[in-house]
């Protein structure tokens, strides 16, 4: 093995090293804002209102910025397929840092009145826009510069990051909520958020020492840069876009009914203690970052479409289990039925990306795979809570949730055999420009 060899062995290695720990800060602080809403910035920046619309305001500062991901998803996208994939991670990891970072240095609202509230949930937006243009790029960052060989497992580690994320916010806020009340309400809540500062600076040092992709860099010297990413996207690509965000919806809608709705069925339907639901998910989420990388490296050797379609057709085993063992009220089952759920999701999620990315052609990924994401994730994920308390509430039973998990896994299905297909067509018309283009190699297309 040559000296070059060698050297780009390692750029491969920092490169997913660069993915999961820019993934995991990003999420971090972006995770981190949540665990702390309702403890600290109803009590110092919504205190003029009534305590439970105090509350409400809180938790709504928390939710808000996930409609503003789209847009931070199309805006760095669009730097990603002109620019490069290199300028933009710098960017969305800058920007997370310094924006939480100053919700950490913020008066509060005894200090300059509504102003106080104001900056808040502007900076919230802030990380909003950022979080929306960094999954995109970690995932490309990592995949483009692997090897066909292990591009299941390269694309499998940024999607640890929300994972790591959580568990290092969770962890982070547990430690602070030691402290005396009082000490922790006037300047322990702040440390996390300025100390995040540390962790930003590491992932930009590593980021900022990487070259740019080997799949953009010999995009831009064919002189293939499109003009508009967005542009050629929704004209030529409409059509994968609509269906990754099909395939995306059995992959989002299962983790906020393991991670979110759980919570609220267990509490308020159930009357069961939240303490050890919020356990249970810890736990799943801690396994997950174990599961993940396995199925990442699965997918190497079975090919990606064959782990997808077993975690999928996993999914829609596991719902009417999922609520039956809920049903027995007994804390040990329900958490027995969370860390499965996790563990199924995390199948699915672990090649997601890496399938998203087969789609595109390097001139306009960035972008393809961030509308198909945040789309899907839009869609069919954020509304899962409301939609399956509205259905509990009109029919009394958890079956209709279940029979609508169910359809979500066969449209996963029918748009993953479309996208399979429209590749296929693809590569039997245009075999010479596709190779290096739509997929990674002939193994890659195969396995799917």
């Amino acid at each position: 093995m040559n000296a070059g060899t060698v050297s780009f062995k390692k750029t491969q290695r920092k490169a997913a090293l660069a993915s999961l720990i820019g993934a995991s800060i990003e999420y971090y602080d972006y995770l981190l804002y949540g665990t702390i809403a309702s403890l600290v910035f109803n009590k110092l920046f919504f205190t003029n209102f009534d305590p439970t619309i105090g509350l409400l305001l809180s938790l709504a500062s928390f939710g808000i910025p996930y409609f503003f991901r789209p847009l931070g998803g199309v805006i760095f996208s669009h730097i990603g397929d002109k620019v490069g994939r290199k300028i933009t991670l710098t960017l969305t990891l800058g920007l997370m840092g310094i924006s939480t970072a100053l919700i950490g240095l913020l008066p509060t609202y005894e200090s300059i009145g509504i102003w106080a509230p104001v900056l808040l949930v502007g900076l919230r937006l802030i990380q909003g826009i950022a979080v929306g243009g960094e999954w995109g790029g970690a995932l490309l960052l990592s995949i483009e510069y692997a090897d066909d060989t292990k591009k299941g497992f390269a694309g499998s580690l940024p999607m640890m990051g929300s994972a790591v994320g959580m568990i290092l916010a969770t962890a982070t806020m547990a430690v602070m909520t030691l402290l005396p009340n009082d000490i922790f309400l006037t300047w322990g809540w702040r440390i996390p958020f300025v100390a995040s500062l540390v962790l930003v600076v590491l992932g930009l040092w590593i980021r900022i020492g990487l070259e740019e992709t080997p799949d953009f860099s010999e995009t831009k010297k064919q002189g293939n840069i499109s003009s508009l990413p967005i542009s050629d996207t929704l004209k030529h690509h409409w059509k994968d876009v609509l269906l990754t965000a099909g395939v995306k919806a059995i992959e989002t809608a299962p983790f906020y009914m393991f991670a979110t709705f759980v919570i609220t069925y267990g509490k308020n339907m159930l009357n069961m203690p939240e303490n050890p639901v919020l356990t249970a998910i810890t736990i799943g989420t801690l396994g997950s970052i174990f599961v993940i990388p396995f199925a990442g490296k699965l997918a190497d050797r079975i090919g990606t479409r064959k782990v997808f379609l077993g975690g999928t057709v996993a999914v829609m085993l596991f719902i009417i289990p999922f609520f039956m063992l809920l049903s027995t009220r007994s804390i040990f089952l329900l958490t027995i039925a969370v860390l499965i759920g996790f563990a199924i999701w995390s199948v699915i999620t672990a090649v997601l990306g890496t399938m998203f990315v087969e789609i595109y052609k390097p001139e306009i990924r960035y972008t393809g795979v961030t509308l198909g994401y945040q789309l899907g994730a839009a869609v069919f994920g954020g509304t899962v809570p409301l939609l399956s308390t509205f259905l509990i509430n009109t029919f009394h039973s958890w079956v209709p949730v279940s029979i609508y998990i169910i359809g979500l896994g066969g449209l996963a299905l029918i748009c993953n055999y479309l996208i399979k297909k429209r590749m296929n067509d693809k590569l039997k018309t245009d075999h010479v420009e596709v190779e290096p283009v739509y997929v990674f190699s002939n193994t890659t297309i195969n396995n799917m």
